[in-house]
């Protein structure tokens, strides 16, 4: 069934390199949707960290400014274009955007839509679309950590890191993560021993608890302290890289520093010493296969999201922002006082 009603849309949009406090907000009405998308009534989106890099012009694959940001978000479906079930209304779903989920209303391609359990409130499926996703993905399908083991996780404490932690406690694994001294009690909580990452002598540190070395280490971080990562594992270890977070503060080429961080995982891998090295990408396979990549996407997301119903992963949600606040939501979220996601909800 397809639909005729116009539905007004308001949407926070980032014009340029600018502060929190220079994104705007507009109202427009959206286009009825074509054969094939549905029209989606945000109910939860957030702040990642991706935001915050676009932000900054600093984003791997940065989209031109203007355009609303919004990485994932959670939805009920208002309308549905002509070839899609029009029994699609009334249901929710999440999906991962990229940009475009900072906004009341949004147009969806439906082969996009992962369903979301009843039982599992928007603003917690919100926290572990993309952060549940890449941790599920990281630790079973890229590193392959087998229960008895002990990993690393950097940024114990964040969305992908806290959730990563949960995910390995589940499955049996041992975690020393490492937050600042604050998250400490948040991090111990979750199931992991926690270290400080200002301290100087963090790797120290956690060579400490784990002399023999480690079988997985999941750095979001970059920069030098990549190379500390690589010397924590034992032979036949795992390091993780998804991100460059050190390099989010420097000007020049955005890709330059992901370019450089390929270029040593690369030469790390020719080495003959059993360890081996990987990039995580979530979009990775997404043009040379959409509807394979849309697959295993939808199917570790529910696998995420049955553990969130079960009550064996507890999203962490650091605080709620009407839309109309999201300047505030999102200084927060760069504020590294926080523990979690912060989630984005419609108007109170």
């Amino acid at each position: 069934m397809s639909s005729t009603a116009t539905v007004t849309a308001t949407e926070i949009v980032l014009p340029g390199k600018v502060e929190p406090e220079g994104l705007t907000s507009r109202s427009r009405d959206l286009s009825a949707p074509g054969k094939d998308q549905v029209v989606l009534r945000m109910e939860a989106t957030g702040v990642c960290f991706a935001e915050q890099q676009m932000r900054r012009g600093k984003y791997y694959d940065q989209p031109p400014f203007p355009f609303v940001p919004g990485y994932d978000l959670v939805g009920t479906v208002v309308a549905t274009g002509e070839q899609v079930d029009a029994a699609l209304v009334g249901r929710r779903f999440a999906a991962i955007t990229k940009i475009g989920a900072w906004a009341s209303h949004l147009l969806i391609d439906a082969a996009d839509l992962m369903p979301v359990p009843d039982e599992v409130e928007p603003a917690a499926a919100e926290t572990v679309i993309v952060n549940g996703v890449t941790a599920w993905q990281m630790l079973h399908r890229v590193a392959k950590v087998r229960a008895g083991r002990t990993i690393v996780v950097l940024g114990a404490n964040g969305g992908v890191g806290s959730t990563l932690v949960q995910l390995a406690r589940h499955a049996g694994i041992t975690v020393i993560g490492t937050a600042s001294s604050r998250h400490h009690a948040t991090v111990r909580a979750l199931g992991a021993t926690p270290v400080d990452y200002r301290d100087p002598q963090m790797y120290a540190r956690i060579r400490e608890l784990a002399p023999d070395g480690v079988d997985a280490v999941f750095d979001h971080v970059g920069g030098p302290g990549i190379e500390d990562s690589w010397q924590l594992l034992r032979r036949g270890g795992t390091l993780v890289s998804y991100g460059t977070a050190a390099s989010k503060d420097e000007e020049g080429n955005s890709q330059l520093p992901v370019l450089k961080l390929f270029a040593r995982l690369n030469a790390w891998n020719a080495l003959p010493n059993g360890k081996s090295a990987h990039f995580y990408n979530l979009w990775a396979g997404k043009r040379r296969c959409r509807a394979s990549w849309q697959r295993r996407t939808t199917e570790d997301l529910a696998q995420v999201l049955r553990l969130v119903a079960d009550g064996r992963l507890v999203p962490q949600i650091a605080a709620r922002f009407a839309l109309a606040d999201t300047v505030a939501a999102v200084r927060l979220a760069e504020s590294r006082t926080v523990a979690g996601k912060v989630v984005i909800v419609p108007e109170r």
